[in-house]
């Protein structure tokens, strides 16, 4: 055991060799002295050293600095796009730039898609030339498959090597579209006189009383299985976009208007003159407009078949009203027929001269005040209206007091044909006599027989109504050739009175040879043979005849 004041010296081991050491006394130990130590003063403080200061590092120029900076938020968008990537990759919704039909449908499911794109309004915009029709899709038979089309469009980026684009971009994939091939045939027959335009023949115009030529325009017609085969090769697009019409032109027929140039002029050389005819009377006036007034009504319609390529025609507004103001001139108890009287004028103006329509007066029913002492028959045969036409006026009566105020019908009731202004017979019952004009010239004057007492030829204005070669009369038994019919006697009767030669019977019985210039007939006008053959192949129906007391 060793002292605390005594130095451990280490053991030597045993395997090595001893070391050389010197001999120790021992002495006794004592505490320890301090050397004495020389008095120094305390030195001043020191300061440190100055410690030489790091190099300044260099500045990057302001631009770096703003690049560095751009740098990092492109880099941080990267990050936020390649995020939303692959976000939109795993999700459930259209990739955000898809577009089907026109219709964004990026970031809806499947479900939303679809039913966004079953609530479009589909139509079909036709083109033909500059021109637009919009159609709904369903009356050209297409119809949208809307589930099917969603998934094309949630399809679209997925499968078909375009994600990057329906995400950063724009992808637009059609419709899914069903076409019913006869539907559609059906609507382009059934519409193509619209989406045609017929081609205008070359014409004139008449401007201020003058004329000119218009020239020819080709048209065009809808080819229809053209226009078919079209929409067939592709139906989406037609939905999407727009649709052509298939188109063929066609031509004009009348190309040169020179002729029908020529007799435009000609028709304005002269006054518009018009003939107004009263075939009770016979008497004729005329209503005139000058080139510079009816020229103003002039207008001109294509008509292939007519040699000048057109014919004629008056604007109907200003006509009637011309005709309307010129028949003020007429009492009460006559007028025209407006409607009447402007076929009349057209139907003349297309044969080419206006000049040729005659425009007929009509009569009205007129007021008739008895007077003392007058009766049926007496009345009738002084109006010149058979008694029975009176009576069926005045509702059957057949008796009148003075004073009075019946019903006559229209002098002209008996005209059931136009009449022929040309042509007229006269006959007089006083004189037993007839005469035959023709252009206001007399051809012939007759010996006539007329009507007996009891059964009279009435006076009256009356026409040919029918010609028989060799009519019977039944109630008297009797054969009469060459037969004329003027009127029936009885209305709606079935026998007529009417001109005829010598009358037989019984097969061979000749009746009134010797008889001519005295009342003899049952209201027949006798004359002989010969004139009887002559005035029927004469006398065509709508001749007017005048049956004077």
């Amino acid at each position: 055991m060793t002292s605390p004041d005594q130095p451990t010296v280490p053991a030597q081991s045993a395997a090595e060799p001893p070391q050389e050491t010197m001999p120790m006394r021992s002495v006794p130990l004592a505490a320890p002295r301090r050397a004495a130590t020389p008095y120094m003063p305390p030195a001043p403080p020191m300061r440190p050293a100055a410690r030489p200061l790091p190099p300044r590092p260099a500045r990057l120029p302001r631009r770096w600095g703003m690049w560095l900076l751009a740098a990092g938020g492109a880099f941080s968008l990267m990050l936020l796009i390649a995020a939303g990537v692959v976000v939109a990759a795993i999700s459930a919704n259209v990739l955000p730039g898809v577009v089907v039909g026109g219709v964004r449908v990026g970031g809806l499911t499947l479900e939303q898609a679809t039913r966004l794109l079953g609530e479009q309004s589909y139509r079909v915009t036709l083109t033909a030339d500059g021109q637009t029709w919009r159609v709904p899709a369903a009356e050209l038979g297409l119809k949208v498959d809307v589930r099917a089309s969603a998934q094309r469009a949630f399809d679209a980026g997925r499968a078909d090597g375009n994600f990057w684009q329906a995400v950063l971009g724009r992808v637009r994939v059609p419709l899914v579209v069903a076409l019913d091939v006869p539907a559609a045939e059906a609507y382009l027959l059934a519409n193509q006189d619209q989406f045609s335009l017929a081609p205008v023949d070359a014409s004139v115009v008449f401007v201020n009383g003058d004329v000119q030529a218009l020239p020819a325009q080709a048209g065009r017609a809808l080819d229809v299985q053209g226009t078919l085969a079209r929409l067939v090769a592709d139906p989406a697009a037609a939905l999407e976009s727009e649709l052509p019409l298939v188109m063929q032109p066609t031509f004009p027929q009348v190309l040169d208007v020179t002729p029908a140039l020529n007799a435009a002029r000609a028709l304005l050389s002269s006054p518009l003159a018009l003939r107004v005819y009263d075939p009770v009377t016979d008497a004729s006036i005329t209503w005139s407009a000058p080139p510079q007034q009816w020229g103003q009504w002039l207008t001109a319609v294509s008509d292939p078949a007519s040699p000048l390529g057109l014919r004629f025609a008056l604007a109907e507004a200003p006509l009637i009203d011309f005709l309307t103001a010129q028949a003020a001139v007429f009492d009460a108890s006559r007028t025209i027929d407006v409607p009447q009287a402007v076929a009349a004028v057209q139907a003349a103006l297309a044969q080419g001269d206006p000049r040729l329509a005659t425009i007929q007066v009509k009569h009205l029913p007129r007021q008739y005040r008895v007077q003392a002492g007058e009766t049926l028959t007496g009345i009738a045969w002084n109006v010149g209206i058979p008694y029975p036409y009176i009576q069926q006026a005045n509702g059957g009566r057949d008796q009148f007091s003075a004073g009075e105020v019946i019903t006559l019908p229209p002098a002209d009731s008996f005209l059931l044909f136009p009449p022929i202004p040309h042509k007229r017979i006269v006959v007089s019952i006083s004189r037993q006599r007839v005469w035959v004009y023709e252009n206001g010239q007399l051809l012939h004057e007759w010996a006539a027989s007329t009507g007996i007492d009891d059964s009279p030829t009435w006076p009256g204005v009356y026409q040919v109504i029918l010609r028989e070669r060799n009519a019977y009369a039944g109630n008297w038994d009797l054969w009469m050739p060459y037969f004329v019919g003027v009127y029936r006697p009885i209305p709606g009767a079935a026998f007529t009175n009417g001109f005829h030669g010598f009358p037989t019977r019984g097969g061979g019985q000749i009746l009134w040879e010797n008889s001519l210039g005295r009342r003899v007939t049952y209201g027949c006008i006798l004359i002989n043979n010969q004139n009887a053959a002559w005035l029927f192949n004469w006398a065509e129906e709508g001749v007017v005849v005048e049956i004077q007391p």
